[in-house]
């Protein structure tokens, strides 16, 4: 997770497809490599067997392909993603 991405992320990112939620709770596995932007919101990310992590608005983040975790939004959620 990249707390602070610059503004050539950023700007790369914009062109992507969006996707949100409200506040739910779901598992999900990455078929493919995903990066987002998140525009807005929090959620808490934990992969199966991992550690927690909190992603929120303005982060840039990772997702590997193959990884398989729970999804927690905390607060309705927006983000440019693309899958690689």
């Amino acid at each position: 997770v990249d707390h602070s991405p610059d503004e050539a992320l950023k700007s790369k990112a914009k062109s992507w497809p969006t996707w949100d939620c409200e506040p739910s709770k779901f598992p999900w596995t990455y078929s493919s490599t995903e990066t987002a932007l998140v525009l807005k919101g929090r959620v808490t990310v934990t992969p199966n067997g991992g550690s927690p992590v909190e992603i929120k608005a303005g982060d840039y983040v990772t997702f590997p392909k193959g990884m398989s975790c729970t999804w927690e939004v905390h607060e309705y959620i927006e983000k440019h993603y693309n899958f690689s």
